[in-house]
């Protein structure tokens, strides 16, 4: 409500022959907001609250589970994976066909071979139970198992190149890129640094 209503993007979420929607594109692209805008529309619809779309269906979820953001603790001696682990082991634990789960960026916070196998298990898992998945994911190794299995869609933020800004365009049926060095390269990354980057790439 706060946005001026010639610059909102719209975009459309359809999960009609899939349970699972992963989203990749960019750093910085818009997949957490896309994310959260998705969490949040259908916890809404949940309380009877008009939801802002032109045109919506939402089941009526069980529950919602959500594991967003970063929330290590040295107190308790959980690091960034570990916070996302447990979160995702309690979601494992009580998820059912009729859940909706929200995992920003699956597997990440560890070793990223060892996170894209993990990663892959998970989904496999929740694809078993039944369950509405919205992910969002920078591996590589991740978007070609969705690829090629029939339970997943995939979708992409979209970035625009000449501008180096995103667009907060949701593309469904399409894989992303995550432009890192071109947008460290934005934020500041010293350029000498960027192109022993690039030629490292």
């Amino acid at each position: 409500p706060c946005i001026d209503q010639e610059k909102v993007v719209a975009n459309d979420i359809i999960l009609n022959k899939h349970r699972v929607l992963l989203i990749t594109g960019s750093n910085t692209g818009g997949k957490t907001v896309t994310l959260k805008t998705a969490g949040l529309l259908s916890f809404m619809a949940l309380c009877g609250l008009p939801v802002p779309a032109r045109e919506a269906t939402i089941p009526l979820f069980d529950q919602i589970y959500v594991d967003l953001g970063d929330e290590q603790s040295i107190e308790q001696s959980l690091s960034t994976f570990s916070s996302h682990m447990m979160k995702i082991i309690d979601i494992l634990n009580h998820a059912s066909s009729s859940s909706l789960v929200i995992l920003d960026e699956i597997g990440s916070g560890t070793d990223p071979q060892e996170g894209e196998s993990l990663a892959e298990a998970i989904l496999s898992r929740f694809i078993d139970l039944h369950s509405f998945v919205l992910t969002s994911t920078h591996y590589g190794r991740l978007k070609t198992f969705a690829s090629e299995h029939d339970q997943i869609l995939m979708a992409s933020v979209a970035f625009d190149l000449e501008a180096m800004q995103p667009t907060y365009h949701l593309k469904l049926d399409s894989v992303g890129q995550s432009y890192a060095i071109e947008i460290a390269q934005l934020l500041g990354l010293d350029k000498n640094i960027v192109q022993k980057a690039r030629q490292i790439k």
